[in-house]
């Protein structure tokens, strides 16, 4: 990688920087290769090590690099496409759904946004169903399903089981509901220090929040709050409103 003074450069150092780095990503740098440290980055470029990790940050939103941990700064593989949901309209745990059930608790406080989405009061029961989503063994996704005990029938039986068990029990009394509607939206977001754990991330990188609410019933029958690295994922919407992703 050549050097280049950017003193002289007229718009923002870490912009033109993060355009050099890019070309170099390009045509001196293999895919899943570690880059220099940053001490040594800044010094080859004559920026403050501030600058550098600007553009190193606005690099990875842009899906160029993922920083790993343990690892370091590494380019970035090829994206891929994967559906968010494999059908317009289906309940979570629907045949084709890829994301993996790792347990279920109940409780009686949820978030804020999510208690005004179910329109449940404090206290109230929730079923709180936790799942992942993977691509040849490295995380892509972490889910909180929200499933209020009053809309699933047999509430008291499911609270005799545990684990994953419990999830499967909500998810199959959640399916056998009519679907009337769902919406989802879409923010960036920063990783919490539970969802940086599970989707092997350092807490506060940049993550895709993709809220999703199901309707039944005339009311909202559960939210899925689904975590996505933002490293590794790009959101297009359409027909079969897709998210494409990094499967390296």
């Amino acid at each position: 990688m050549g050097t280049t003074q950017l003193e002289t450069v007229p718009e923002p150092k870490y912009w033109h920087l993060k355009t050099v780095l890019s070309e170099a990503l390009d045509s001196e740098f293999a895919v899943g290769e570690i880059l220099p440290n940053e001490r040594d980055l800044a010094a080859r470029f004559g920026v403050a090590r501030a600058t550098l990790r600007q553009a190193l940050e606005q690099l990875e939103l842009e899906g160029r690099l993922q920083r790993r941990r343990g690892v370091g700064t590494t380019v970035a593989p090829p994206r891929v496409g994967v559906a968010v949901a494999p059908a317009r309209h289906s309940w979570p745990g629907a045949a084709g759904d890829d994301w993996q059930v790792l347990g279920c608790d109940e409780s009686g406080s949820v978030p804020a946004a999510v208690a005004r989405l179910l329109e449940t009061a404090k206290g109230d029961p929730v079923h709180i169903v936790r799942r992942s989503r993977v691509t040849e063994g490295r995380p892509l996704a972490a889910e909180l399903l929200y499933v209020p005990a009053a809309v699933i029938p047999s509430s008291a039986e499911i609270a005799l089981l545990t684990g994953p068990a419990r999830a499967y029990a909500v998810l199959a009394e959640l399916g056998s509901l009519e679907l009337e509607g769902q919406d989802r939206t879409v923010e960036l977001g920063s990783a919490r220090a539970e969802d940086a754990k599970q989707l092997d991330r350092l807490p506060g990188a940049p993550v895709l929040v993709v809220t999703t609410r199901y309707v039944s019933g005339g009311r909202t029958a559960a939210v899925a709050v689904s975590t996505y690295r933002a490293d590794t994922c790009r959101l297009t919407f359409g027909e079969s409103d897709a998210v494409e992703l990094l499967a390296g």
